[in-house]
């Protein structure tokens, strides 16, 4: 058996932020549920989340996250002092214990399955990821024999000069025999520069306990400012790119890309360049995304075109065009091989195949049936200033240039609407729609021009 605790009650102050550090978010999720998801391979059968400041912001915020347990530290005396916490929850449990900090979102699932194997294989009453940084100021410096058996822990801040020569690092990742753990938790002490109980003092009293390195250090790199959170968000970007890019998309001008890691993407995609694909969002095969395209929570189909537009939570089929300076938006469903063009917004409505809304249109609340062409300016007047009303408009329509559509409002197969019209009523198919003042011509007219004082 295995139990994860994460380490989330800090308010994170050189963060500048009134959100506890562990919320700030890196590819679109929160630091802390990173980490929860770096888990995933383990199976563990308690989850624990040791919260602290704002600990009813950081709960609500997981509140999607299954079989959690939430212990508060109601005081922030260290990581030693955070542990202790789980003394009485977890009194009874004789498994391993596996301990994380809640504002290091790049480990891989992959090396805390490697860290719990090698904690087994050896029977180590503790176990402890660390990696050779080139540069490890900031970091306990771990000291070992020749069997990466650890000797000594020693805080950054304590370090003499010649223990910061060594570049080997804590990577604040520990694996636990918790019944051994629970015996000498009582024994921390605050006796250090910052009155504080590490957890890494349990070191002198644990035997055996070992280091594990891992391969790629940025894996336990830890947020605690602004400019280390996009130093992270770059590498998290650099890993998914490069895994796209490996399974056959292709990017122009990558660094100008992002990709959330919850985006799925499909062979001989492209992506342009200043685009950003974001939340639950797919996009079929040999679709062209971009340049200056936003696509988040949504479906694109394959061999679709969207150029410079905006896409939130709707739904694109194949074969469809889209843009440049479209906005499809609430649910918004597009058919196969349409066409939505330029300054087109689409809110919550449906669109036929092959149906065109070339430019310069608002559909709010619409059904548009299949092989309608939307003439520019078209409008749906779905607002009565309480409530939204449906427009429905059936197969093979035609509407003329600034057309407006006064909700509710339903018109028929086949119908021609001419330019300029103002539709209020219901119209039958086949039919052809005037909804506009008879044009009138004043001959040998002149405007009057008023002298001024």
């Amino acid at each position: 058996m295995i139990a994860v605790a994460i380490l989330a009650a800090g308010r994170g102050t050189r963060m500048k932020s009134d959100l506890p550090k562990v919320l700030h978010q890196v590819g679109g999720r929160s630091l802390v549920e990173r980490v929860l998801e770096s888990c995933c391979l383990l199976n563990p059968s308690k989850k624990l989340v040791i919260v602290g400041y704002e600990a009813q912001l950081v709960q609500q915020s997981l509140h999607q996250v299954g079989f959690l347990e939430f212990i508060e530290q109601r005081e922030q005396l260290g990581t030693g002092h955070a542990i202790q916490q789980l003394l009485p929850c977890l009194k009874d449990f004789t498994g391993d214990l596996l301990v994380l900090n809640g504002d290091v979102p790049l480990l891989r699932p992959e090396t805390l399955e490697n860290l719990l194997k090698i904690h087994k294989l050896h029977r180590n009453a503790a176990t402890l990821l660390t990696a050779h940084l080139p540069e490890p100021k900031g970091y306990g410096r771990v000291f070992c024999d020749g069997d990466n058996l650890i000797r000594q822990i020693v805080e950054d801040r304590d370090c003499n000069a010649a223990q910061k020569q060594t570049h080997r690092v804590n990577g604040g990742i520990y694996c636990f025999n918790w019944p051994k753990l629970a015996e000498v938790l009582p024994k921390l002490s605050s006796n250090n520069d910052q009155e504080e109980y590490y957890l890494t003092d349990v070191v002198k009293y644990l035997s055996p306990v070992m280091a594990v390195d891992v391969k790629d250090y940025f894996e336990i790199s830890g947020i605690n400012d602004r400019k280390q959170l996009a130093i992270a968000n770059d590498i998290l970007q650099n890993r998914i790119k490069d895994y796209w890019m490996a399974k056959g998309v292709t990017m122009i001008a990558p660094d100008s890309i992002t990709i959330d890691d919850t985006v799925k993407l499909q062979p001989d995609v492209v992506i342009e360049a200043q685009s950003h694909l974001r939340g639950d969002t797919i996009i079929g095969k040999g679709s062209i995304i971009g340049p200056g395209t936003l696509i988040e929570n949504s479906k694109v189909g394959k061999n679709v075109i969207v150029l410079y537009s905006v896409i939130i939570d709707s739904q694109v089929a194949d074969g469809c065009r889209v843009g440049p300076y479209t906005h499809l938006r609430g649910q918004a469903r597009v058919g196969e091989s349409s066409r939505i063009g330029n300054f087109v917004e689409i809110k919550k409505s449906i669109i036929g195949q092959k149906t065109n809304v070339a430019h310069l249109s608002y559909l709010g609340d619409a059904t548009l049936g299949e092989g309608v062409n939307v003439g520019a300016g078209t409008i749906t007047a779905n607002y009565d200033g309480v409530q939204k009303h449906p427009t429905i408009i059936g197969d093979g329509t035609k509407t003329g240039a600034n057309s407006v559509f006064v909700a509710p409002v339903t018109l028929g197969e086949n119908v021609t609407v001419a330019a300029g019209s103002v539709v209020t009523d219901n119209v039958p198919d086949q039919a052809l729609v005037i909804a506009r003042k008879r044009q009138r011509i004043i001959k040998d007219w002149k405007m009057s021009i008023k002298k001024k004082n």
